[in-house]
């Protein structure tokens, strides 16, 4: 068997060498604020003299970076870089919720359980009366049943305007990163199955009215209940994955 040690990197290896480092070049541009939210990168040919580096790998970078919503391609005119918005950085992330299963998906729970109450808790500091209106409506699209679709989008749609009225917008974007609709769907559809689903709309109810009473520790408490609830079923059924 041939010895590969001292071999020189391949080609290949040593192309994502450079282009791993151009987009750390990029991001640092960014955090210094040479490169500003919504400024057009200069050309792809200019850009890649600026680095020291080839096209081929400036090219490689910027389509990392758009992957990860650092920068964006507008046909027909450019390169840009992003608002740098929490929910455009973070979209990605809800790849992981979408795609873990078993110990990684409680793992996911126990998370969100923490920033899900803190929060919540927020929320009831703050709200206003049209966020707290919009909370209940989406508290009774949950009560009137329908298909699980329907629930699951009802289900979301509660949670994220509850998450919002907090007024941070990076928990929220991780809140909802961490909240996979996939996952929704099997929960709605286990308590289901199971006769369970007045138990669900009965936790809603619950973080409801900690809210409508402004009472951050209730609504600390109900939503961390509520999250338990759905992890410790998730336990139960892990034996599904």
């Amino acid at each position: 068997m041939t010895s590969t040690a001292g071999r020189a990197p391949d080609a290949e290896t040593a192309k994502i060498s450079v282009a791993q480092r151009a987009i750390e070049q990029i991001k640092t541009m960014i955090a210094e604020g040479e490169l500003r939210a919504g400024q057009r990168l200069p050309t792809e040919r200019d850009f890649a003299a600026q680095l020291g580096i080839s096209r081929s790998s400036i090219r490689e970078a910027i389509r990392a970076l758009t992957i990860l919503g650092v920068l964006e391609i507008r046909h027909g005119a450019g390169v840009y870089v992003t608002s740098l918005r929490p929910d455009d950085l973070l979209e990605t992330f809800g790849v992981v919720a979408e795609i873990s299963r078993g110990q990684t998906l409680v793992e996911l729970l126990q998370v969100r359980r923490a920033l899900e109450s803190a929060a919540t808790a927020a929320a009831a500091a703050r709200i206003t009366d049209a966020e707290l209106a919009e909370v209940r409506r989406h508290l009774e699209r949950i009560g009137e049943g329908g298909s699980v679709e329907e629930m699951v989008a009802a289900d979301r749609d509660f949670h994220q305007a509850i998450v919002r009225a907090a007024g941070n917008e990076t928990m929220a974007a991780i809140v909802d990163g961490l909240s996979s609709m996939t996952f929704r769907a099997r929960v709605w559809r286990g308590h289901h199955s199971s006769g369970a689903v007045s138990r669900l709309h009965q936790e809603h109810e619950r973080i409801y009215q900690a809210l409508a009473a402004r009472d951050p520790e209730a609504a600390r408490s109900t939503a961390a209940t509520h999250v338990l609830e759905v992890e410790t079923w998730l336990r139960a059924n892990l034996g599904d994955d």
